[in-house]
């Protein structure tokens, strides 16, 4: 039996490039990094990330949300709002018990622990918020977004490190094929620049320390790139079936067509070289979506900007894909979201299929030889996108590959 066709009806953003999905996709077609120094990282070895600029929790979510979200949720609510809005279809009216939410985070409010550890260190247990647990745990994007929009299906957040929100999205398409939702709002979330965050990763070597020019230190497939550039956002979108959306007269802006995942069982955080887990991934995705590697016209790469993971993962594209697609990474622009990653690349990959537009990939300026890839850099490639992969990877050795198509 052929499994129900997906449709992509709404779509939200919140990015370093800016609050809405029209900012943050007309930036990152720019080709300009939104890096820059951070002041939240004074002092520490790595100062700089890609931050949402000029977020107003107060006046995008609500006065009390200092209270009571932590800034990943806040992030969720704005772009979950855009997205439902964008869909056509109205929380008031819906059937609450037929809509799901599937968010994707993997490290929850670490911002909100950080400052009321702060807190009890210098102050006692009498300063430390009533409200410390439900602000920091990362399930509580997804309880707060069905309080948001009065839905009451299933109702779950996906950890899988940096494919989190990918894997989100992939689970978000099994509760709609499985008939256990008519539509799931799915995505990710993620605010993790925090000081004691940015260390860790810089600990690990992680990072780009190009501490002298931020906006040139995310640049992914380069010969030069040093580590990837720490960001925060959310991105959302609303699916339902096909048929479902066109009954009501929606717009499909393009099918979720094909989800693949899997486990390097390799290593805590690089990534098998020889990149099996990936390909596995990536040809459950295809044979799910029904096309074939040389169908392809788009790859959103994971594209993080770290030595290893780039080249592992343009040897799995250069054996599959080839030349024949035309591939980026958002992250030059973006930085690197973490848990959310996933998600905003696959809101991305959608525009990058309903525009036939590629954007480029920011600061390559000399191709590292080893990746053998048609990289799009400079400035926006137009070209028909009838089949996009969006590649997700995350600490662990997990894998999450989606398919979107044209509608």
């Amino acid at each position: 039996m052929t499994a129900p066709g997906i449709a992509v009806t709404g779509i939200g953003l919140v990015t370093a490039a800016g609050v809405g999905a029209g900012a943050s996709w007309s930036g990152v077609c720019g080709g300009v990094s939104a890096a820059r120094r951070d002041p939240a990282l004074a002092g520490l070895p790595v100062d700089f990330s890609c931050t949402v600029p000029d977020f107003d929790a107060g006046r995008l979510v609500g006065r009390r949300s200092r209270l009571v979200h932590d800034r990943f949720v806040q992030l969720a609510i704005v772009a979950a709002r855009e997205a439902v809005a964008d869909s056509g279809l109205d929380p008031e009216t819906w059937d609450g018990a037929r809509v799901g939410v599937v968010i994707g985070c993997g490290l929850g409010g670490v911002a909100t622990w950080e400052r009321q550890h702060r807190l009890l260190l210098d102050k006692g247990p009498d300063a430390v918020s009533a409200l410390l647990i439900p602000m920091l745990v990362p399930n509580m994007v997804a309880g707060h977004l069905a309080m948001e929009l009065g839905a009451t299906g299933p109702n779950l957040v996906t950890a899988t490190a940096c494919a989190s929100g990918a894997t989100a999205i992939g689970t978000a398409l099994g509760l709609l094929r499985d008939g256990a939702c008519d539509v799931v709002v799915t995505g990710g979330a993620e605010a993790g620049v925090s000081p004691l965050i940015v260390t860790g990763f810089a600990q690990m070597g992680a990072l780009s320390t190009r501490t002298a020019d931020p906006a040139a230190a995310s640049r992914p497939f380069d010969a030069d790139r040093d580590g990837f550039v720490i960001g925060e956002g959310s991105g959302v979108l609303v699916l339902e079936r096909e048929a479902d959306a066109v009954a009501r007269g929606a717009r499909v802006r393009a099918r979720a067509a094909g989800y693949g995942a899997s486990a390097d069982a390799h290593h805590m955080t690089a990534p098998d070289p020889a990149g099996a887990g990936v390909l596995r991934a990536l040809d459950a995705a295809l044979a799910e979506a029904g096309v074939g590697p040389s169908d392809v016209d788009h790859v959103n790469a994971h594209g993080t900007s770290t030595p290893l993971n780039d080249v592992a993962e343009a040897r799995v594209l250069a054996r599959t894909v080839g030349g024949g697609a035309a591939v980026t990474s958002t992250k030059g622009v973006l930085g690197h979201t973490l848990g959310a990653a996933g998600a905003i690349e696959a809101a991305l990959t959608v525009l990058a299929v309903e525009t036939g537009t590629v954007p480029p990939t920011a600061n390559l300026t000399r191709q590292d030889p080893e990746i053998d890839l048609d990289v799009v850099a400079g400035s926006p490639r137009a070209r028909r996108v009838d089949v996009a992969v969006s590649n997700s990877f995350g600490f662990g050795g997990q894998n999450a590959v989606l398919i979107f198509t044209a509608a």
